[in-house]
């Protein structure tokens, strides 16, 4: 038979003796209800003794008559809440950083839009790249004005790795503004007092010295063509589309065979841009902005090579990339290898600058747009810009302006291709 178990009636609440020969304490509490002994963290709890149940009934009792007294399961819940704060007070940098790029991933940025994924990830690198190390295990709230100036002063000294004969590195403005977000946030969130007030280091380019001017950075219309010739059959359009097209990268290898349209003659072409490769993600993603959204003609000068390239190198597939990975492949070629082949493409040409970008044909073409008079609303619109900033190094829009420009543009390249080989054959 089941031994009972003791009860002890005592001059406030209850003990009772289990059948574990433990004790447990009882009470009515404030509220009206009857509540069992609980462990701080809201478990059940007894006692080895009679003598600690009465300790721990008569502390009970303390709190009740102090009006100091809580509900467990209320008082689980201000401890928690409080040993939260108290983590938070003493949260470091590098915690709270990546707490912040796991936020901006959903949060909407600038205009009420998502930042794309390769915007958090240039985030992420410069935060684990050059602020974690002298920032990472110092807590939130001890960062200030000082904090920052020392270190980016020490950015601003460090050398910059393409070019280490260089005054500066190139970085150090993208660092300390990084550095400026993640601290803004700590200010929203009550974990820092204020901003440091510290001005973002200058942003100057390493890949040229103070001699370079924009117009270095224009290949002639001989050069494209070398560059062309020099580049591998199935790739080699997308010299052409970057120059005389204006497309970034990410744009050219991101295009579709869908995405040229053609004249019943298949005499003139429309290319219409709504994707990118992302050179960061590998994914296929809107462009670069709502301008990169856009449509152009194909200038006449190209319009059989690209003809002849979608007939002999593109899947059948409206999908199918037009720079293939591989021969009428379906996969788009990443930016890496698109890369390592335009390093070998450009070192065949003569007369390049040095480290001269694939990027750069896109100021080709567009240079010489402007150089045919057209507008800096027609330059916006053909390159996809939406600053003007950008396009004012090109100078001072319907389709239709946009067709004659790009015939006009192709007439006088070809002309000059044309004396060029009379040249050459000359020689």
């Amino acid at each position: 038979m089941a031994r009972k178990t003791q009860r002890r009636r005592e001059a406030w609440g209850s003990l009772r003796q289990l059948t574990s020969k433990r004790w447990q304490a009882r009470y009515l509490g404030p509220d009206g209800r009857m509540y069992a002994a609980r462990t701080e963290d809201d478990r059940p709890l007894t006692f080895l003794t009679k003598g600690d149940a009465r300790a721990w009934l008569n502390k009970t009792h303390g709190a009740i008559a102090a009006g100091t007294w809580e509900p467990p399961a209320a008082a689980v819940e201000r401890r928690a809440l409080e040993a939260e704060q108290a983590a938070r007070r003493d949260i470091t940098f590098e915690q709270f950083a990546d707490q912040w790029l796991e936020t901006i991933k959903a949060e909407p940025g600038k205009g009420g839009r998502r930042r794309k994924p390769g915007t958090v990830l240039a985030y992420k690198g410069r935060i684990h790249n050059y602020l974690v190390g002298p920032l990472g295990d110092l807590k939130v709230r001890e960062i200030d004005t000082d904090v920052v100036r020392r270190l980016a002063a020490s950015i601003v000294a460090m050398p910059s790795q393409l070019r280490p004969e260089a005054n500066h590195n190139g970085v150090a403005g993208d660092a300390i503004d990084t550095l400026k977000l993640v601290l803004r946030a700590a200010v929203r969130e009550g974990l820092l007092d204020r901003m440091p007030d510290v001005a973002t280091p200058q942003r100057k380019s390493v890949r040229h010295d103070q001699a370079h001017t924009p117009e270095d950075d224009v290949a002639t219309p001989v050069q494209v063509d070398e560059l062309y010739e020099a580049a591998p059959p199935r790739w080699r359009i997308g010299v052409l589309l970057a120059a005389w097209c204006q497309l970034r990268r990410g744009e050219v290898l991101g295009l579709q065979r869908r995405d040229i349209v053609w004249n019943e003659k298949r005499s003139a072409a429309t290319l219409y841009v709504w994707r990118q490769k992302n050179g960061t993600t590998g994914e296929l993603t809107d462009p670069k902005s709502d301008k990169g959204v856009r449509s152009m003609a194909v200038p006449p000068l190209m319009i059989k090579r690209l003809a002849a390239h979608l007939d002999t190198h593109v899947g059948e597939e409206p999908t199918s990339p037009v720079i293939p990975r591989t021969e009428r492949g379906r996969t788009h070629v990443p930016a890496t290898v698109w890369n390592d082949m335009w390093v070998n493409v450009r070192s065949k040409v003569a007369g390049l600058p040095a480290g001269y970008r694939f990027h750069d044909l896109r100021h080709t073409g567009l240079t010489r747009f402007a150089q045919e008079g057209a507008t800096l609303a027609e330059l916006m619109r053909r390159g996809g810009h939406g600053d003007i900033k950008i396009v004012l190094r090109y100078q001072k829009a319907t389709m239709d302006r946009d067709v004659d420009l790009a015939s006009r543009m192709s007439r006088t390249v070809a002309a000059e291709l044309k004396r060029a080989k009379v040249r050459a054959a000359a020689e």
